[in-house]
């Protein structure tokens, strides 16, 4: 049974994230607060985080930061719930890292559907556990990245991006194309998700960043001559 954490301090909005999940099956953890919901996910590591911003004392944006300094919990998807609906606030939000974001008020079988939906990009596909391209050897069942024999930290989001890439080396990937395979859907906030994350990751690679090569106009590549 997949286990999800809900960090919500609304009680009422909490109750009702968690009846939709355990209707579908779901094993549901609580916390009311920044602080616990932080220490939940060292402690238990589920299989989703559904993130709400608004909170006090330690809101969303600063519980998603902490998880991502922890090399377990940083591999967990997150799903950010929020009242703040405004454009800028989920360009943050998917920016930082976060596989999804749902704005208050929400319609729960939509969310029921979002949370599937991102639950079933992170399951390890039969066969294809683990994919080698010369020093790029990725682990999808750790969701690890070793270059070289050196593990490299990334977040779930960038391993998605980059096992997306390297699967398909040598062959252009249309912008939207990767954008709704990774996160789901193509619109345009994706856009800027999208190139945050090729930044992000050709940081992480350093000697190896250029295998990740920028198409104009279509999209990115990943590069690797056998």
């Amino acid at each position: 049974m997949q286990r999800i954490l809900v960090i919500e301090d609304d009680g009422d909005i909490s109750e009702l994230v968690a009846m939709n999940l355990h209707r579908r099956g779901y094993e549901v953890l609580q916390a009311y607060d920044g602080m616990t919901g932080t220490r939940m996910a060292y402690a238990e590591l589920p299989d989703l985080i559904i993130l709400d911003i608004m909170m006090p004392g330690k809101d969303g944006f600063e519980v998603y930061k902490a998880l991502q300094q922890d090399e377990r919990a940083s591999r967990i998807p997150v799903l950010f719930l929020s009242a703040r609906a405004q454009l800028e606030d989920r360009l943050v939000g998917l920016e930082l890292g976060a596989d999804d974001y749902v704005a208050k008020p929400f319609s729960p079988k939509e969310l029921m559907l979002r949370v599937q939906n991102v639950l079933k990009r992170y399951a390890p596909k039969p066969g294809e556990v683990e994919v080698v391209r010369g020093p790029f050897r990725l682990d999808k069942n750790a969701l690890k990245l070793h270059l070289d024999g050196e593990v490299i930290d990334l977040t779930a989001s960038e391993f998605k991006l980059l096992a997306y890439l390297v699967e398909r080396a040598g062959s252009v990937q249309d912008r939207y194309e990767i954008q709704k395979n990774v996160w789901g859907y193509g619109d345009d906030v994706q856009t800027r998700t999208l190139d945050t994350h090729i930044k992000r990751l050709r940081q992480k690679l350093g000697p190896y960043a250029d295998h990740l090569e920028t198409v104009r106009g279509v999209g990115y590549c990943f590069r690797f001559d056998d």
